[in-house]
């Protein structure tokens, strides 16, 4: 599994938003209703849906965000077979950062918790994506946007 970091890309090839969230300094994961495991907020870009509106649908779905900010970090690559992409050929994505100030009450999505964790997962057997996203996380580190 290979994870590459752009710039930018053309608009087209991104399928999908990842955000990096924080509420009052703790990191703000979700756990899927059909999976044991951990992971950011994030998902599919819709058709005729803009790379930022699919940051901000999915991170107001999946976490019951109605508060926020949302910067951009850059634009990513995955090349290899994993759970979304089973071709393996090199997938695009947006990566963003957020901070989250408000929740709505109770979640209605495919989402069955938020977790607010005071440091990363250390066991990466906990993440859905193990390979892919410890390395979202320090770039967005690296480029002092969390």
């Amino acid at each position: 599994m290979e994870v590459k970091f752009y710039q930018q890309v053309p608009d087209h090839l991104l399928k999908f938003a990842v955000i990096i969230a924080k509420f009052q300094g703790k990191w703000v994961f979700c756990k899927h209703r059909q999976r044991d495991t951990y992971e950011l907020p994030g998902g599919h870009r819709e058709a005729g849906e803009s790379i930022l509106d699919a940051a901000k649908r999915e991170l107001q779905e999946e976490t019951g965000a109605l508060d926020f900010s949302l910067v951009p970090v850059c634009a990513y690559s995955v090349v290899g077979k994993n759970q979304v992409n089973p071709s393996g050929e090199e997938s695009f994505g947006m990566l963003y950062a957020a901070d989250i100030i408000a929740f709505e009450p109770e979640l209605h999505s495919e989402i069955e918790q938020v977790l607010f964790l005071d440091e990363l997962p250390p066991d990466l057997k906990q993440l859905t994506y193990p390979m892919i996203q410890p390395k979202l996380v320090e770039e967005a580190k690296r480029r002092n946007l969390v």
